[in-house]
């Protein structure tokens, strides 16, 4: 009987761990991962224009950098590091954006507020944080940041990033992946 009991609680176990394998494996396989071409967004920003990916393929690379929600500290400490280290991130011939589930209202006040000088995406539909699997289960956008070379592919996904050094490694990691710096005009 204890047998029987044994061979019924493993065969039980495995059920539920193929269930479970069955819920995740989409999931994981749908990540959007290195090497892979990075989905098409177009989405209204802070500065009052609309973005889409496709305006800079084949142009120059992009770089997203997703956080959870406007006016909450560790996102406010990443956007202001970001600002700070502006002069290093615009020697870079790149179009760089940080994004969020907020509406384009909020981060235009956002954006004001702690006077970015960047376009923070509005994603309040959640297309875009779900294109590229940054919705977290709390229905918030994940502090990862993706580079994106000029043909569209993404060549880093950054998924610690550190808020109150967002801005310089930023900057070290497109140096890193040898982002194409901005020409520099001769001296007179």
């Amino acid at each position: 009987m204890l047998k029987q009991f044994g061979k019924t609680l493993v065969r039980s176990a495995a059920i539920t761990l193929l269930s479970a394998a069955t819920m995740i494996l989409p999931t994981l396989a749908s990540a959007l991962e290195v090497g892979d071409k990075a989905p098409d967004f177009s989405l209204q920003a802070s500065n009052g224009q609309t973005y889409s990916l496709a305006d800079f393929v084949g142009k120059q690379p992009v770089v997203l950098a997703f956080f959870p929600a406007a006016f909450t500290g560790g996102c406010t400490i990443q956007c202001k590091a970001i600002r700070d280290s502006s002069d290093e991130i615009k020697s870079y011939d790149v179009a760089y954006f940080m994004a969020s589930v907020d509406t384009v209202e909020k981060n235009t006040e956002f954006a004001k507020e702690y006077e970015l000088d960047f376009p923070v995406l509005a994603d309040p539909e959640k297309t875009m944080t779900e294109a590229f699997g940054v919705l977290s289960e709390r229905g918030f956008a994940n502090r990862w940041t993706y580079y994106i070379d000029a043909q569209g592919i993404v060549v880093k996904i950054d998924k610690s990033t550190n808020p109150s050094s967002a801005g310089k490694d930023l900057a070290d990691s497109m140096s890193a992946l040898g982002f194409p710096r901005v020409a520099q005009s001769a001296g007179l």
